[in-house]
C-alpha cells in the first residue's frame, strides 16, 4: 500500500483532513494538519498521529480509519461517540455482513472508552495500541510502514493528494470496520483488554505516577525550562517568563481592613486616652471635653500586623473553536504563569471548558503536552461556564479566572453568564492571535481593565528546539551532538545559495540560506589583473551570526547602528511590511505600510547612514531610521548621490555572483579505501596535481570504516573526524604528536589544510588577516593527513 492510498479520505465518511492555520507544523507543510469528524469535533493533529504511527512502525500500521476510531475512543474528556456511530451506521446498507461488523465495531469502541483514565495516558496509551493492533487484521507490513514514514519526511505535501476525497467504496469501509469487529471478538470486555495489556507489561496506576507535587521556586524554574526545551511545549514555555515580567495580578492577599496604612486615614475618633493625639490636649478644657463627649477627638488607630489570607484559585480555560491555535497557547501560558509564579503559594485548580468542564493538571511537561490537545468543536462555552457557577463552591476565599478569546466577549450568551456571576468571577483574561493579553478585574460588580501585555511572538518563537529523535536522550553522552566552533583558523567555503548579498563600508556580507550572516573577501593581492579577475578574486567567508530569525523572502539591507551593532532591514512588498532585526541583541521591530504611499518599484537600499525605499531617477523616497524603533520619513532627493551609490554597490556585488562553491554537508561512509586514501561520503581525498589536495568521487572499496555518532566519526584506534555541515572537517588523531587540523569539505576544487599555526593549499581559504605560517600543500599533506591515515592503518595491522 502506498502513502496516498493509506491516508486517502472519502466523501460521506466519518473523518476528513482539515487545516488549522494557527498551528505551524515542524514538517514545514502546514496544510491538512488536522483530522476531524465532520460536525462532531477534532480527532487529533497530524504531528500527534504521526508520532503514534512511529511507535507502531515495527509491528506494522493498522488501517488508518481503524486507528482514528480507536484514538478518538480513548481520548480523555467529552466524547461524542453517538456522532461517530451515526457515520458508521450509515454504511450498514452496503451488505448484511458489514452491518453485523459495524455493530461489533461500535461495541469495541464503547469498551475502549470505558477504560480507566490511567490506561489511556502517556506510555500506557502506546501499550494499549500495541496490545489491540499487535496481531490485527488488514495490517500494513513493517517494511511498507517504514516507507510511508520515510516518504512523508521527504515530501509532507503529498498528504494534499490524499486529502482530495474520493467516492467511498465498500472495500474502504470493510477494511476499517472488519479490523475492529475482529478485535471485539478477541477482546469482548474491558477486562479482557486490561488483562491482555498486563500480559505485555506491568501497568502502574496513575496515582503512583503523581505521588509528589513539585512546589518549590527552584523546581518551578526548572519546570519552565523543561517546557522550553521540549519542542511540543516550547511555544507555551517561552511565553511564561515574559508574562511574569509584566503581570500585575496580586499573588498574595492580606486580610482586609487590618493593614497598617498610616497618615490621616490611620486615625479614628474612638480609642483609649493614651492613644489620643497630643494636639487635642492643647484645646481649652471646655472645648476638649466637648470633643471627647461628642466623639470628635482624634486617636491613633492601633496597628495590627497584616495577616495573609489563604485562598484558592480556579482557572477556567476556554477550548472552543476561536481558542484553537495561538490563542490556546497564550491561554495555557497565562494559566501556567499564574500557577507557577515565584510568589504564588495558593492552591490552584484548572478546568478546560468545552461541551463540559474537564479538570486538568499542568504540573508536568507530559500533562501540558496532553492537555494542549484539549479542543472542543463548539462555538462558545456559555453553558459550561454557567454549569460551573451553578455547582456549589462553598470555599470562603475563592478566586476564579476565566481565560478566553477577545472576540468571544461579544457573544451575548457568554456576556450574560459573565455579568450574572461577576461577583464570583474575579479575573477575566482575553487572548488574541497576534499575542495580545488583556487582564480585567471584577471589583464591586464592575469590570476594570488592569493591564495589557503584548507578547512579541515572532521573537520569542524564533529559535525552537529541534525535535528529539527516537531513543535520543540529551543527558546521554552517546546521543549528544559534538559542538563545533563558530569559526576556524581558515575560512569556510562560500555557499552557492544565498538569500542576499551586501556591500557595507567596503566589506562584503552574505545572508546565506542557512540564515547566517557571513563576511567574505575579494583579493586585492594580484600581479596580473585579468588572471585575478577571472580566477582568484574570491575568498572564503567567516561566520558573524547564526540562527538569524528571518524569512527568506523580500528585499534586505544591512547597516550598523551607533553602537556598531549590525541591523538587518527587510522589506516585504507583498505583505506591505518593513522590519528591522538587531543581530547582536535580537531586538525586533516592524511597521505595517498599509495605507502608505509607496510606489510599486521602490527598492530597499542603504545610503548615508539610513535605509531607504528608493527608485532610480525618482526624487521621492521613504527614509527609514537605523537606530531605535522603526519610523518613516518622506524625503525628496534633489541630487543623484543615492542613484550613483546604488549603481556602484550593485556593480561591486555582481563580483560575488560566481563566488559560491558546492559544499559537502551530508556526511556518511567515512573510512579508508584500498588505495589508503581517506574517503568522506563516497568522496576521496587525493593529490591529483602537485602541491594540491582535492576531493573527488571515490572508485575504490572502503576497507576501514569509522563508526558514526551524530557528527563525530571514530576509528578503532581512537582517531576522530568531526563534521560541520557548513563545510569543514576537524581531524583529531589518537597520536598526540599529530596536532588538530582542519580541511574544508567542498567537491571538485583545490582545498586547504591548516592547523592552529600553519596553512597550506588554496589561498581561497586563507583569512585576510592571519598569523598562520604558509607552507607548501605537499608538506602539509605529508606531515598531517598522511600521518593521520597511517596511524589508523598501523593500529589495524
Amino acid at each position: 500500500m502506498d502513502i496516498i492510498a493509506y491516508f486517502q479520505s472519502y466523501t460521506h465518511y466519518f473523518w476528513e483532513w482539515t487545516t488549522d492555520q494557527d498551528v505551524p507544523d515542524a514538517s514545514g507543510y502546514n496544510e491538512n494538519n488536522l483530522i476531524a469528524i465532520p460536525n462532531v469535533g477534532a480527532i487529533a493533529y497530524r504531528p500527534y498521529v504521526f508520532e503514534i504511527l512511529k511507535e507502531l512502525k515495527n509491528t506494522g500500521f493498522p488501517p488508518f480509519g481503524s486507528l482514528l476510531l480507536v484514538l478518538y475512543a480513548i481520548q480523555d474528556g467529552y466524547l461524542n461517540l453517538d456522532g461517530v456511530f451515526y457515520y458508521l451506521n450509515r454504511q450498514k446498507n452496503i451488505s448484511p455482513e458489514i452491518a453485523s461488523d459495524i455493530e461489533h465495531a461500535i461495541k469495541f469502541l464503547e469498551n475502549l472508552s470505558q477504560l480507566g483514565s490511567s490506561l489511556k495516558k502517556g506510555r500506557n496509551k502506546i501499550i494499549l495500541l500495541h496490545t489491540i493492533f499487535g496481531d490485527s487484521h488488514n495490517k500494513v507490513s513493517p517494511v511498507n510502514s517504514g516507507l510511508i514514514l520515510k516518504i512523508f519526511d521527504t515530501k509532507p505535501h503529498i498528504i494534499a493528494e490524499a486529502a482530495n476525497k474520493k467516492d467511498l467504496t465498500a472495500v474502504a469501509v470493510n477494511r476499517d470496520i472488519k479490523t475492529l469487529a475482529l478485535l471485539q471478538n478477541r477482546f469482548p470486555t474491558t477486562e479482557s483488554i486490561i488483562n491482555a495489556m498486563r500480559g505485555i507489561v506491568n501497568i502502574p496506576e496513575l496515582e503512583e505516577e503523581v505521588i509528589e507535587e513539585e512546589t518549590t521556586v527552584e523546581t518551578d524554574k526548572d519546570f519552565i525550562q523543561e517546557l522550553i526545551e521540549e519542542p511540543k511545549t516550547f511555544q507555551v514555555g517561552s511565553l511564561i517568563k515574559r508574562i511574569w515580567s509584566g503581570l500585575k495580578i496580586p499573588m498574595r492577599h492580606l486580610s482586609p481592613g487590618e493593614q497598617p496604612i498610616g497618615g490621616i486615614s490611620d486615625m479614628t475618633n474612638k480609642g483609649d486616652f493614651h492613644r489620643m493625639l497630643l494636639s487635642e490636649f492643647a484645646n481649652e478644657d471646655e472645648v476638649f471635653m466637648n470633643r471627647v463627649a461628642n466623639n470628635e477627638a482624634l486617636y491613633i488607630q492601633r496597628e495590627i500586623p497584616p495577616e495573609e489570607n489563604i485562598f484558592e484559585r480556579i482557572i477556567l480555560i476556554d477550548t472552543s473553536l476561536k481558542n484553537w491555535g495561538t490563542p490556546k497557547v497564550l491561554g495555557f501560558a497565562s494559566a501556567i504563569a499564574v500557577i507557577k509564579h515565584p510568589k504564588a503559594h495558593s492552591e490552584c485548580k484548572v478546568f478546560a471548558l468545552g461541551q463540559t468542564n474537564i479538570p486538568i493538571s499542568l504540573d508536568k511537561v507530559e500533562e501540558v503536552i496532553e492537555n494542549l490537545n484539549q479542543v472542543s468543536p463548539i462555538l462558545e462555552v456559555s453553558k459550561a461556564l454557567e454549569k460551573f457557577f451553578e455547582e456549589e463552591h462553598r470555599e470562603k476565599d475563592l478566586e476564579v479566572f476565566f481565560i478566553t478569546h477577545q472576540e468571544n466577549l461579544a457573544n451575548q450568551k457568554l456576556q450574560k453568564v459573565i455579568h450574572e456571576n461577576r461577583d464570583r468571577l474575579k479575573f477575566l483574561v482575553t487572548t488574541s492571535a497576534d499575542g495580545e493579553l488583556n487582564f480585567y478585574k471584577h471589583h464591586k460588580l464592575t469590570r476594570k481593565h488592569i493591564q495589557k501585555i503584548i507578547l512579541p511572538l515572532k521573537e520569542l518563537w524564533a529559535n525552537p528546539p529541534q525535535r528529539r529523535q527516537k531513543g535520543e536522550n540529551n543527558s546521554s553522552k552517546n546521543w549528544k551532538r559534538t559542538d563545533v566552533p563558530i569559526n576556524y583558523p581558515i575560512l569556510f567555503p562560500t555557499p552557492i545559495n544565498k538569500i542576499a548579498t551586501f556591500l557595507y563600508e567596503g566589506e562584503f556580507f552574505i545572508l546565506s540560506n542557512k540564515k547566517q550572516l557571513l563576511r567574505t573577501y575579494l583579493s586585492d593581492n594580484y600581479y596580473n589583473r585579468n588572471y585575478y579577475d577571472h580566477y582568484k578574486i574570491h575568498r572564503g567567508c567567516e561566520v558573524l551570526f547564526e540562527d538569524i530569525s528571518v524569512k527568506p523572502k523580500g528585499q534586505f539591507a544591512l547597516a550598523k547602528n551607533k553602537q556598531q551593532q549590525f541591523i538587518l532591514c527587510q522589506y516585504q512588498p507583498d505583505k506591505k511590511l518593513i522590519s528591522k532585526l538587531n543581530l547582536n541583541t535580537k531586538e525586533y521591530s516592524e511597521l505595517n505600510l498599509t495605507g502608505k504611499r509607496i510606489p510599486l518599484n521602490h527598492k530597499l537600499v542603504y545610503y548615508d547612514r539610513s535605509f531607504y525605499l528608493h527608485q532610480q531617477d525618482i526624487p521621492y523616497s521613504i527614509k527609514i531610521n537605523v537606530d531605535g524603533n522603526i519610523y518613516l520619513e518622506e524625503v525628496f532627493e534633489k541630487e543623484k548621490g543615492m542613484d550613483k551609490n546604488t549603481l556602484k554597490v550593485e556593480t561591486e556585488i555582481d563580483k560575488l555572483k560566481t563566488s559560491g562553491i558546492k559544499i559537502l554537508n551530508n556526511f556518511s561512509n567515512i573510512g579508508i579505501n584500498s588505495e589508503k586514501n581517506l574517503v568522506v561520503s563516497n568522496n576521496e581525498f587525493n593529490k591529483v596535481y602537485d602541491n594540491s589536495l582535492t576531493l573527488y568521487r571515490n572508485r575504490h572499496r572502503i576497507e576501514i570504516f569509522a563508526s558514526q555518532n551524530k557528527n563525530r566519526f571514530s576509528f578503532s584506534d581512537g582517531s576522530e573526524i568531526i563534521t560541520d555541515s557548513r563545510g569543514m572537517l576537524t581531524f583529531k588523531s589518537s597520536n598526540k604528536n599529530i596536532p588538530e587540523f582542519f580541511i574544508p569539505s567542498t567537491e571538485y576544487g583545490f582545498l586547504a589544510l591548516a592547523t592552529h599555526t600553519e596553512f597550506g593549499g588554496s589561498e581561497y581559504y586563507l583569512p585576510e588577516s592571519t598569523l598562520l605560517k604558509v607552507k607548501k600543500m605537499e608538506d602539509m599533506y605529508a606531515e598531517y593527513l598522511r600521518r593521520f591515515i597511517d596511524q589508523i592503518l598501523e593500529y589495524g595491522t
